[in-house]
């Protein structure tokens, strides 16, 4: 329930690999130890032991079917590992704990709720490249609630992992004079190419709810609330059960202490006045649906509670009917009787564009800057799709997509400007130059953090893989 997330803002590159991925299973926050603390060889006790360890880093194992799954997600998404994936895919797996022990030493967190919304989306973005959810389930060989909960570990690790690149990265900066001296000794042939941006203006219905419709989602709260009341069944069982926040579901509707602005504002006022962990508040309406909570902890500004979130169902008559009405609304703007600007600020139903007349806006994962020029690969699918064959200043036909809090609105885009790829010009795309030098200065800050890291690590590989051309030096020891 995070209020920080642009609508639209490039779910898809929040999981993009920047260096390193973040794919493997159960990470524990001390995955790394310093070489001085660990005097004897890590033991699995036997009992224990239901796989492979190829790898001990810390005193983290690396088994081998995380090397597997990591190696099955790559190639879903066509990863491209630089290397021999036998090496390359292990080593990665490494890296990542060192980040993610760093980021337990520096009390990095993320909320459950943002976890949620990038599962979905990730889901989401899944479901449309497999064509349907029961081929993706195929593809797995996993039920889409199990994908779902498997990718929850992974999303927060991923997150945890980019909060702690951003820390070691936070000083990296470079001059006018750092850009020009770079690109003026790079060889024609290897002049960064920019990839071909849009800007887009959208305008958002949202298909009507009956009241019928909210009423039975809110007796079915009010049936959990009388059940865990009555001693039948625990709060915790039931979030499990039925609740459609799928990140916290599978921890039985349990979000991690959080503060109030990194809760939606109606929940949060009824989660920070609960007192009693035996009481379920009132049914609470947010931007996601509704929720029954209870409380589990307070700890100074922040709570820690459980939930249960329930969504009402969108018809296919109420769908029908918002893609109807901007359809109309598409003809009146192409007849001159408002402009397309107009008719997002009176009546467009999404908050965090309306203001700015539907301009499209997301925050650059690397830079942590706003902006409103998206690389195709940022735009949510559904977008993306429809804005690849359009051309500028042109509106498009109503379509179906879902939002960043997971429900499905109709939408109507304007492409309002396309730069198409080319080589980076000192003149023209300064800004995007200045990029590319700083990221090559972040890499190199980057990689040189993780030798380091590697320096102070109690490292054991199996022997096969001691051969291995890898990236980072220092893991033979």
């Amino acid at each position: 329930m995070s209020n920080e997330y642009k609508l639209f803002g490039g779910f898809i590159g929040l999981l993009l690999l920047a260096g390193v991925t973040a794919q493997a299973n159960k990470v524990g926050g001390n995955a790394a130890e310093v070489k001085d603390s660990v005097k004897t060889e890590v033991k699995v006790p036997e009992h224990c032991v239901v796989d492979e360890v190829v790898w001990i880093v810390g005193d983290e194992p690396i088994l081998k079917s995380d090397v597997e799954q990591m190696r099955l997600q790559g190639e879903m998404e066509g990863m491209k590992w630089g290397g021999n994936p036998d090496c390359r895919i292990p080593e990665q797996i490494a890296v990542q704990k060192l980040f993610l022990h760093q980021a337990a030493l520096d009390s990095i967190e993320v909320t459950e709720s943002d976890i949620a919304q990038t599962v979905e989306q990730q889901i989401n973005f899944w479901i449309n490249s497999a064509g349907s959810r029961e081929k993706l389930e195929e593809y797995q060989g996993k039920s889409l609630n199990q994908i779902r909960a498997d990718l929850h570990d992974d999303v927060k690790n991923s997150k945890m992992i980019q909060q702690m690149k951003k820390k070691i990265m936070a000083d990296v900066s470079v001059t006018p004079a750092d850009v020009r001296r770079y690109f003026k000794d790079l060889p024609k042939d290897s002049i960064p190419f920019v990839p071909t941006e849009v800007e887009v203006e959208v305008l958002v219905r949202k298909p009507r709810i009956p009241q019928s419709e909210i009423n039975r989602v809110k007796d079915q709260l009010r049936t959990f609330t009388d059940r865990v009341n009555k001693g039948e069944t625990s709060f915790s069982t039931l979030a499990r059960l039925y609740s459609e926040d799928p990140g916290s579901a599978r921890q039985g509707g349990e979000l991690d202490y959080s503060g109030r602005g990194t809760l939606d504002p109606a929940f949060a006022s009824v989660a920070f006045n609960l007192t009693d962990p035996k009481k379920i508040s009132k049914i609470v309406e947010s931007e996601f649906g509704y929720h029954i909570i209870q409380l589990v902890d307070k700890r100074g500004d922040k709570v820690k509670v459980r939930h249960i979130l329930l969504k009402p169902k969108v018809s296919g008559e109420a769908l029908t009917q918002a893609l109807e009405r901007l359809d109309s609304i598409g003809k009146d703007i192409k007849a001159g009787k408002f402009t397309f600007e107009e008719a997002c600020s009176y009546l467009s139903e999404d908050k965090d564009t309306r203001n700015n007349h539907g301009l499209m806006a997301y925050s650059d994962n690397q830079t942590g800057k706003i902006t409103s020029r998206f690389q195709m690969r940022n735009l949510p699918t559904e977008i993306a799709a429809v804005v690849d064959t359009m051309k500028v200043n042109e509106i498009s036909a109503p379509f179906k997509m879902t939002d960043n809090k997971g429900k499905t609105v109709a939408a109507i885009i304007k492409l309002v400007n396309r730069v198409d790829g080319h080589r980076a010009k000192i003149t023209e795309d300064f800004q995007t130059m200045q990029e590319v030098v700083t990221q090559k200065e972040s890499e190199r800050k980057l990689h040189d953090w993780v030798v380091n890291k590697i320096k102070n690590t109690y490292v054991r590989m199996n022997d096969r893989y001691k051969n291995c051309d890898f990236e980072y030096q220092g893991w033979i020891k």
